[in-house]
């Protein structure tokens, strides 16, 4: 095992170590006893309202891949799904949500058959977008409690929010531009060349690039330039990132007797309070994420005992759930549909 192997690994563990350390901090902060009674006491009705919102919004969080692909060919709803699935799943592995994205195209390649400079822009245009409208609402939301939250808490929860408006605009500047590179590609190519017997080939590999820069630029223009695309998946991203959370939270609020005034502000504030996942602290943000979001409520007045187990119900049924039901996807995923395109 290489150093940079054995440094990449350890990063790793501490990363799982910090959330497991804010989990079991968040833990602490809570009378069990009490969140078991409030547990047990939960109407039948509730439940079911809870249950059928999480469907609705894993429903609305596949369609905003569906929107984003099905330019480009033949896509079934279901397979979209099952991309959303693994990346969800991918996500959960990598220390930020961002760089988890990473892993999209091939996914998006193996899951629906479009070319992988489709499948490029397809990811980008899904990140940015989301990005934006991401970081839109929880603009909104710090707005709402700028002035009710610590000095401390309000700072990373705005920093994360800033983080995610700057990626969402990089992104979507960055793909519509990635012809910059054609110059930087065909100068390596030509160094490239002149290396004996190899040279030729991989400097005909390397221009190949250009093609794909120049048809992935193409694509990602035709989809950030269409705005039935950001109205289409405007209506999915709002089901499933702030609707459905936010509907989830306030019935476990209502059920548990508790609850939040003015209500319609509970998924704008969610939604700034989750932000923290864009940060690299933890794996896919566990343990921080829920940690941040529970001080943020607390902090506006919710009860611990309360809003901790709302939390982390929440995060189990939005998030976890469907990560680890995206292994099953993951497990059937096709690599010979990842070789490069003729």
């Amino acid at each position: 095992m290489s150093e940079r192997t054995r440094r990449g690994v350890a990063i790793t563990l501490v990363q799982y170590a910090v959330g497991i350390a804010a989990l079991a901090w968040l833990v602490s902060q809570i009378d069990v006893g009490n969140v078991l009674d409030l547990l047990g006491n939960l109407d039948a009705a509730t439940v079911l309202a809870v249950l059928a919102v999480s469907v609705a919004g894993l429903l609305a969080r596949f369609y905003t891949w569906y929107v984003v692909s099905r330019p480009f060919g033949d896509v079934r709803y279901r397979d979209a799904a099952s991309a959303d699935l693994i990346v969800k799943f991918v996500n959960q592995l990598l220390p930020s949500r961002l760089s988890g994205r990473v892993a999209a195209p091939f996914v998006i390649r193996s899951q629906t058959g479009i070319s992988y400079a489709d499948a490029t822009a397809t990811a980008g245009v899904h990140t940015g977008i989301y990005a934006v409208y991401y970081g839109i609402v929880a603009l909104l939301g710090v707005g709402f409690v700028f002035d009710r939250l610590p000095w401390g808490l309000l700072a990373l929860v705005g920093l994360s929010t800033g983080l995610y408006v700057a990626a969402g605009g990089f992104v979507l500047l960055a793909g519509m531009n990635l012809e910059f590179l054609d110059r930087l590609i065909e100068g390596i190519a030509a160094l490239v060349a002149r290396v004996p017997r190899v040279g030729p080939g991989l400097a005909e590999r390397l221009r190949n690039v250009l093609e794909f820069t120049t048809a992935s630029t193409v694509s990602f223009r035709a989809l950030t330039t269409d705005p039935r695309i950001w109205t289409h998946y405007g209506a999915g991203w709002l089901g499933a990132l702030v609707l459905a959370p936010g509907l989830r939270v306030l019935l476990l609020l209502w059920g548990f007797g508790s609850g939040f005034e003015p209500a319609i502000l509970v998924p704008l504030v969610l939604v700034a309070a989750y932000s923290v996942t864009l940060l690299p602290l933890t794996p896919g943000g566990v343990g921080v994420t829920e940690a941040t979001a529970a001080a943020v409520f607390v902090a506006l007045g919710v009860p611990s005992d309360v809003i901790v187990p709302v939390i982390l119900i929440d995060r189990v049924l939005g998030t976890y759930l469907p990560a680890v039901a995206g292994w099953y996807p993951t497990l059937k995923v096709d690599v010979s549909s990842l070789a490069p395109d003729r």
